[in-house]
């Protein structure tokens, strides 16, 4: 089947599907969905599309939801198999990565990616894991116990520090995934799921954990604002509560707060930590 076509012939047989299970059977369906995958895993397709210009902003990005359906009718149509890395048996549906030397990735065991996803050379993977349909950029440390989830969305020269968890996306079709553009820092064990993105150069200090209802409150300024599902560019950012009334009382509630902007002068990783030590922000 010609590439051209594979948009409209994945949307079809997908919503054929929901009435026609039968409809994965088919050796076409079968090929398109697997040329899909391919397509995914050698970084010709992505599940979301940067912005061309320069000036990232949130619904600048645009979803393939066709690439995403793909994905889901890839899971029923594959067989369970096992696999082995040394003596560490598996037994799942979806192969790992493979020639990452030829790829000009470092993988340090046992960090594992899953075929399907797309790492640019000179991506690092310490012992991590990265799943179907995530894209991570070049330059790109996703470090120790770091996870990226499906779908997500990793720009280049970014630090997922130690024990990060990006959340994966995959329903529904036509949701954001989760977007960490360029040069972002994320310190040890930020969690960041349901499609929030984090713009390019922002730094979360350790512990932050951002959803799609979390409060994101900029307090570097006389007047507030605040933000859902969205981190400004160079934004620094530290774990926080404010105060919330319920039937039972008065408790504080967790939220995220924007305590001051990344300067140029920062954007060297060499002195990115001495610029979160400036604002009190632990990595």
């Amino acid at each position: 089947m010609e590439k051209a076509k594979l948009p409209e012939f994945i949307e079809t047989k997908y919503e054929e599907k929901n009435n026609n299970p039968a409809v994965l059977e088919d050796t076409e369906v079968r090929r398109a969905v697997v040329t899909v995958i391919d397509m995914l895993d050698r970084g010709e397709l992505r599940v979301a599309t940067p912005p061309q210009t320069g000036d990232n902003q949130t619904d600048q990005w645009r979803v393939n939801a066709w690439v995403k359906k793909a994905i889901l009718m890839y899971f029923p149509i594959q067989g369970m198999q096992t696999s082995h890395a040394g003596d560490i048996e598996y037994w799942d549906k979806i192969p790992t990565k493979k020639n990452y030397a030829a790829q000009k990735v470092r993988v340090v065991p046992p960090a594992v990616a899953r075929y399907g996803s797309f790492l640019e050379p000179g991506a690092i993977m310490m012992p991590s894991y990265v799943n179907i349909g995530a894209y991570v950029g070049s330059g790109t440390m996703v470090d120790t116990w770091a996870t990226v989830g499906s779908c997500a969305q990793i720009g280049q020269n970014v630090h997922l520090s130690g024990g990060v968890g990006i959340g994966g996306v995959l329903e529904p079709p036509q949701g954001l995934p989760v977007i960490v553009e360029d040069h972002a820092f994320l310190g040890s064990r930020c969690v960041v799921v349901e499609g929030v993105h984090v713009s390019k150069g922002a730094v979360l200090g350790s512990g932050v954990i951002l959803t799609a209802s979390t409060k994101i409150i900029d307090v570097s300024k006389s007047e507030t604002q605040t933000y859902k599902s969205f981190v400004p560019r160079n934004a620094v950012v530290i774990p926080g509560s404010y105060a919330k009334k319920f039937p039972g009382g008065e408790f504080q509630v967790p939220c995220a707060l924007i305590i001051g902007e990344r300067k140029e002068s920062t954007d060297l990783k060499t002195s990115l930590n001495n610029a979160l030590r400036d604002f009190e922000v632990s990595v």
